[in-house]
């Protein structure tokens, strides 16, 4: 029997393809979220980063499955042909040259050397440990530090991670001693350290992964289900209306505090104070109109409370609340215009249903490129909103509703190894025995992607994690981009890990010592190297994960939240009622805004379309009038008459009417929130204080001829 060798042909087009998108991709989304312009270069690289690597797990790791399945087939069968015996039953083994010998196992598509997968993991994996235990999280904490130097930031980094640095060296140390106290287990000295750094790792990540996608598993697929219901979304977003309102008042007053405290401290603080240098980085992050009344003692009005005394303490303190509050004001302001344009959508989408033209009508125009403008009309539109897009969510809920079972069911069941009741692995045995590589890829790129959905779905659904949150049109501020690829790099290796034990290719989940390993499993290893380890996964991982789905399908968090006080959305209660009603007359009030800024707009062009044209009659009359002159000597009007019928009347109105388009073109979100002189101005970019000691008169001026 001659066995035939592995194939040569091995095609890195999929793998370099797959590299290459996954880049492009983790560029896209830092673009749209983030502002790459305004926010730190080291930030926009290590969240490009950590978001990338991620990626690639997700989406490389298929392509590791099928080399695997490969490698198992070439172990499994021997690679010869048998020739049949012409004068018998019996068969006889024929050696042929490996040219005439037809392989057994097919070679998969995507089959790359043996050694660039397991460096590619080895770089993707160690990359992004080190990014989401040390260099994120430091990141993000020195963001937030109101220390003036390098040094005093580090220090407040690393004070602020203690707990969670902590956390993680408690596992380490009690799987450390553990593993000391059992003498069947052998210590190896770094390879085996590395191994439980690893478990520690995945258990800390395994631990929140599945609280997060024991609620994302039916949570998903319920909201993909309630967005395709008009009223549904209408009530439920005129509910949060009422909730944001009430948060973001409160961030502008904190925010507006804090920077009373530091106009009040910086009255002590003179040009030739030790501590002039650090006020001056605060005041860098004030708006420029609080600068300017700084600078101009004279426009302060005098302030009741006695100023403070600077200390090096107190600004430090101060800096790092007008970065908290700052930060909380514009997420809320985000949030809030996000909601709003929600809000003001679906009423669209409302008035423009019963419509017999069939042509959508939105209450504010939205500016949309040229190409989708061409595609993209309102007929289409129409059609899409009002027609189409409940029936195509509706769709998808079911899907996603399908899916969930199927990974619930897996995740029960999949260590049961025979027989195989995990409906994943069932999956890709099917498609195992046909050869059909690009099956098994695509169902496991499925159903990765689902998990990553329902796990991060959750993560920026939960309330209590609300401070963090990813809004596009480069909304994101740098310490949610940040938070975001810290929880990338920490939940994608123990959720790889977990699909694996659901297709049953982890040797150590169903016990199989002759199984291959995959490369990926070979860097990161097996969840199970302690025994205690493997005994919690198999057994009260799938039993957590199945409470918890139930808990969510019948609401029993939100329920239990009413109940101590906390407002949620329940269709029949009294105080959602009540909010509902509230967050409807939030909408109406920032709606009539909208529309007299809109308003204001159109006016100010006319206006200037006016002006426009009369400075062409005045130069086509000043040409007219020139010409005369050129001619008067041969007109019998006297010079008087000329100038008098040359002269244009004063046009009160055309003053009255400048000042009160004026008026009406401020922003509309302007309101006024502080006595004096002081006009507080919000939108989604920044905050403005401004003087409005001017007085706008919508009136022509009065007596200007008592003199004659």
């Amino acid at each position: 029997m001659a066995a035939l060798n592995t194939p040569s042909r091995m095609s890195v087009v999929p793998l370099t393809v797959e590299i290459v998108s996954m880049f492009a991709l983790a560029a896209f989304l830092i673009h749209k979220y983030g502002n790459v312009a305004r926010q730190h270069v080291a930030v926009t690289i290590s969240v490009l980063v950590a978001w990338y690597f991620s990626f690639i797990i997700i989406f490389i790791l298929p392509l590791d499955v099928s080399s695997t399945i490969y490698r198992q087939c070439m172990h499994n069968n021997a690679i010869s042909t048998i020739a049949p015996d012409g004068n018998s039953d019996n068969s006889t083994n024929v050696t042929e040259s490996p040219s005439d010998l037809t392989p057994v196992c097919l070679v998969p598509w995507s089959h790359v050397p043996e050694n660039v997968l397991p460096n590619l993991w080895r770089i993707v994996y160690w990359t992004s440990q080190v990014l989401t235990w040390i260099i994120l999280p430091l990141m993000q904490s020195y963001s937030q530090a109101g220390d003036f130097n390098v040094a005093g930031k580090l220090k407040s980094a690393l004070i602020d991670n203690a707990i969670y640095y902590g956390s993680f060296l408690l596992i380490f140390g009690v799987l450390l001693i553990y593993i000391a106290a059992r003498p069947d287990v052998q210590l190896d000295t770094g390879k085996k350290l590395k191994i439980i750094c690893i478990t520690a790792s995945n258990t800390w990540g395994l631990f929140l992964l599945v609280l997060l996608l024991g609620y994302g598993l039916v949570e998903v697929p319920r909201t993909c289900w309630n967005n395709s219901k008009r009223g549904y979304m209408l009530n439920y977003n005129y509910f949060k209306a009422s909730k944001l309102s009430v948060e973001k008042m409160e961030a502008e007053e904190a925010l507006e505090d804090t920077l009373d405290d530091i106009e009040r401290i910086a009255e002590t603080i003179t040009i030739s104070h030790p501590l002039r240098s650090n006020l001056d980085t605060i005041l860098e992050k004030c708006p420029e109109a609080l600068q300017n009344r700084l600078n101009n003692p004279s426009s302060r009005p005098p302030s009741e409370v006695p100023a403070q005394v600077g200390s090096d303490k107190s600004l430090v303190r101060l800096h790092r609340q007008l970065i908290k509050t700052m930060k909380t004001h514009h997420r809320t302001q985000t949030q809030w215009n996000n909601l709003i344009d929600k809000a003001l959508h679906l009423e669209d989408v409302a008035r423009n249903e019963g419509s017999n033209e069939k042509y959508f009508k939105a209450a504010f125009q939205t500016q949309r490129p040229a190409w989708i403008r061409v595609f993209y009309t309102p007929r289409i539109e129409w059609y899409w909103k009002c027609l189409f897009r409940g029936w195509v969510l509706r769709g998808l809920a079911v899907c996603m509703a399908i899916m969930s079972f199927i990974v619930l069911w897996s995740e029960v069941t999949f260590f049961n190894k025979d027989p195989v009741l995990s409906l994943v692995a069932v999956f890709v045995d099917l498609a195992k025995s046909s050869y059909n590589y690009l099956q098994i890829e695509m169902v496991s790129i499925i159903t990765l992607a689902y998990l990553c959905v329902c796990t991060y779905y959750t993560v920026f659904k939960i309330r209590v994690l609300n401070y963090y949150y990813l809004a596009p049109c480069h909304q994101t501020d740098e310490y949610s981009l940040i938070f975001s690829g810290t929880l990338l790099c920490r939940l994608t290796p123990p959720m790889c890990l977990n699909f694996l034990g659901l297709i049953h290719l982890d040797s150590h989940v169903v016990s199989d010592s002759s199984m291959e390993e995959t490369s990926y499993t070979q860097i990161m290893g097996h969840l199970d190297v302690i025994s205690v380890i493997s005994d919690g996964v198999n057994i009260y991982l799938p039993i957590l994960i199945l409470l918890l789905c139930l808990a969510t399908y019948f609401s029993l968090g939100t329920r239990f939240l009413h109940l101590l006080g906390f407002q949620q959305f329940i269709g029949d209660d009294d105080m959602t009622s009540d909010l509902i009603d509230e967050g409807k007359e939030l909408i109406k009030r920032e709606k009539r805004k909208r529309q007299r800024t809109e308003d204001g707009i159109n006016r100010r062009k006319r206006f200037n379309e006016k002006l426009s044209g009369a400075a062409v009659y005045r130069n086509s009359s000043s040409a007219t009038r020139s010409d005369r002159f050129l001619r008067r000597g041969d007109s019998t009007e006297s010079t008087h008459t000329e100038l008098l019928r040359d002269v244009e009347p004063i046009d009160y109105t055309s003053v009255s009417e400048r000042e009160k388009l004026s008026e009406d073109t401020l922003p509309a979100s302007t309101r006024r929130i502080a006595s004096g002189n002081s006009l507080y101005q919000s939108d989604n970019d920044t905050t403005q204080w401004t003087n409005s000691s001017r007085n706008w008169s919508t009136h022509p001026p009065r007596g200007i001829f008592d003199d004659v």
